[in-house]
């Protein structure tokens, strides 16, 4: 048998190494993207804390189903207390819920860069992203590598609200220190720093959830998947209304995540298309019959609905943004229930949480916001 000669290993050298290259950028390329909003591997993206999360991509740990029912059912089997490790503090998840690139993504990066605090270990973040948009820019910074698997989402329907549970399992699976779950909108920002916001929630036993009982258009909403079809699981008592920006504790996070007797009604589509607002009513209803004194009934993300019957909030304009705008939404008072008072906690009437962001501000006031945020909207 014939020796290989050096120079016969060397040609066989040069000859793998390119495959060896593709193979290198292939493998690199499917570790951090996914090709559709069901993806045939999903790997629990549990993610670094680094510094500011720049360049951290999601590590497997634990492979998580395809499905949501199956996701769901890993989700609600986690410890309901947070659990952070020793010597680390307690942390707030912040959940965007987006199908665009987030317009504010410099303000909320000043925002979570601009703590008081060594330690860039108090927050977490998770995007859910509709996969059939498009994102330029991609993510980056603070938001780079935070994209948990998303699916299409649409109003009038109850995607929204699929959205929003498949973010709370992910928050839960991903890190036992995640002691409240906030979801925010792309069109939000917050009114207040990272420091004031986290020392005023981190530490609350309660959940902030807007309910509201006997508004306008209840009984449509509640009929609009048909006559009576919310029964026997939804009396028409016990539906209500509510902000979809709410903050959860740890154990109505997994409280949202276990429910499978209100979902089976609340998942059904409707029939009345222009009185359908699921996300408006399930987390409300939800918590209100299973937990309504583990609960401030109250969003603390301000909006303004005055003179609005079209389903949209008022949108704050560039020409309108500036600091005495800050300022005024910062000194009203959030809504308390139905008529300021929730009949299930008489010390509400008492209470004067802070609003910690607003919305719906417009796309182009960003200039003007950055040129505020360090002398008035991060300044406590």
């Amino acid at each position: 048998m014939l020796s290989p000669t050096p120079l016969s290993l060397l040609c066989a050298l040069l000859l793998c190494l390119p495959l060896a290259i593709v193979y290198t950028i292939i493998s690199a390329t499917i570790t951090t993207t996914y090709t559709d909003e069901n993806p045939e591997t999903i790997n629990l993206p549990r993610l670094n804390n680094t510094k500011n999360h720049q360049g951290t991509p999601f590590e497997p740990n634990t492979a998580l189903p395809d499905d949501d029912e199956s996701l769901f059912q890993v989700a609600s089997r986690v410890n309901p207390i947070p659990c952070p490790q020793k010597l680390q503090p307690k942390k707030l998840a912040f959940m965007f819920l987006t199908n665009i690139p987030l317009p504010f993504a410099p303000l909320w990066e000043l925002y979570f860069n601009n703590q008081s605090s060594n330690t860039k270990t108090l927050f977490n973040i998770y995007i859910h992203a509709d996969p059939t948009y498009n994102y330029d820019p991609p993510f980056s910074g603070v938001f780079a590598h935070r994209v948990i698997p998303s699916k299409h989402t649409r109003r009038f329907t109850p995607t929204l609200i699929s959205a929003a549970r498949r973010l709370l399992a992910h928050a839960l699976l991903d890190d036992p220190a995640n002691a409240m779950f906030a979801l925010i909108s792309p069109s939000c920002i917050p009114i207040h720093s990272f420091d004031f916001t986290y020392k005023t929630v981190i530490n609350s036993d309660k959940s902030f959830i807007e309910i509201l009982n006997n508004e306008v258009g209840e009984y449509d909403r509640w009929a609009a998947r048909g006559e009576d079809v919310m029964l026997p699981e939804v009396k028409l008592e016990e539906f209500r209304i509510g902000s979809q920006f709410w903050i959860l504790t740890r154990k109505h996070a997994r409280l949202v995540v276990s429910d499978r007797k209100l979902w089976s009604k609340f998942k059904l589509p409707c029939v009345r298309w222009y009185t359908c607002y699921p996300e408006e009513n399930y987390f409300s209803t939800l918590l209100n019959m299973r937990d309504p004194l583990g609960c401030v009934p109250t969003t603390l993300t301000h909006v303004d609905w005055r003179g609005r019957f079209d389903g949209h909030p008022r949108t704050y304009k560039a020409s309108v943004v500036g600091p005495e705008l800050i300022v005024s939404i910062r000194r009203r008072r959030p809504r308390y229930g139905h008529n300021g008072t929730n009949v299930s906690d008489l010390f509400v009437t008492e209470r004067h949480d802070p609003f910690l962001f607003a919305r719906k501000f417009s796309f182009d006031s960003i200039r003007t916001l950055m040129s505020i945020a360090n002398d008035v909207i991060f300044k406590n």
